[in-house]
């Protein structure tokens, strides 16, 4: 079966309630479905994000389970009939994900057309790694590596170089273009409000806002909201070891 992604920027927009910018593309890609496996390990407060998502997904008509009360999460996943992991400190997910033993298990599911949902850390960890999060390292992960259910790199919140601006330090762009002198892997900047939604070889970039995308030795191309990204799904990353 086809592999069905929603990769998010962000859980919310300025002015709206949590997902609600997305929701009519959540819909898309939940369809029939009714039941949604919720991942809440980046943030601190497992019930109160639980919580959170449950209020947010009942006017679809979709219920929550919070995958932290689940007494076996592995069988929890392959049961799934569909994955959200929700957004927070990457690499309190990361290290979460691989301290309960279910990295594979969603790798696998997710394979068998299991339909993954994941907002800024969540959508972090479907790359190969997570070495373009812009989260501190609050927690030793013990690796960098994460699902790997695409084969180039996101970074969530992008936000483009302010002309004139006073701030001495690194813009996000410098950030990833510092990545790439070591890495060869396009990395697709996502702005807040925009998300890139995946089915089986296809990629498409939706939301309001747009992407910038970066790869190595070329200037960082922008693209609308609507673009066929479908290539970037055959690239063959080169992270530096």
């Amino acid at each position: 079966m086809p592999r069905e992604l929603l990769l998010l920027s962000n859980s919310y927009v300025f002015d709206r309630g949590f997902l609600e910018h997305a929701r009519e593309e959540i819909a898309s890609i939940m369809g029939e479905r009714r039941r949604l496996l919720f991942f809440p390990f980046a943030s601190q407060d497992h019930d109160g994000y639980t919580r959170r998502m449950r209020e947010a997904m009942a006017p679809l008509g979709i219920a929550v389970e919070g995958a932290h009360r689940q007494r076996d999460l592995p069988e929890a996943v392959r049961a799934a009939e569909a994955i959200f992991v929700g957004g927070g400190n990457t690499f309190r997910l990361v290290r979460a994900l691989r301290d309960l033993g279910v990295v594979d298990a969603i790798r696998t599911q997710v394979g068998q057309g299991t339909p993954y949902l994941g907002a800024s850390a969540g959508s972090n960890v479907a790359c190969p790694t997570i070495r373009t999060t812009n989260d501190m390292p609050i927690v030793e992960p013990g690796s960098f590596a994460a699902i790997g259910l695409i084969p180039f790199q996101i970074n969530p919140h992008y936000v483009d170089p302010q002309p004139g601006s006073t701030h001495m330090g690194e813009t996000r762009e410098e950030r990833l273009l510092q990545f790439l002198e070591e890495n060869d892997v396009p990395v697709l900047g996502l702005r807040e409000g925009s998300w890139l939604r995946v089915a089986g070889e296809r990629a498409e970039l939706g939301g309001a806002a747009g992407a910038r995308l970066f790869l190595r030795g070329q200037p960082p191309e922008e693209h609308a909201v609507g673009a066929d990204l479908s290539w970037l799904l055959a690239t063959e990353p080169r992270f530096a070891e």
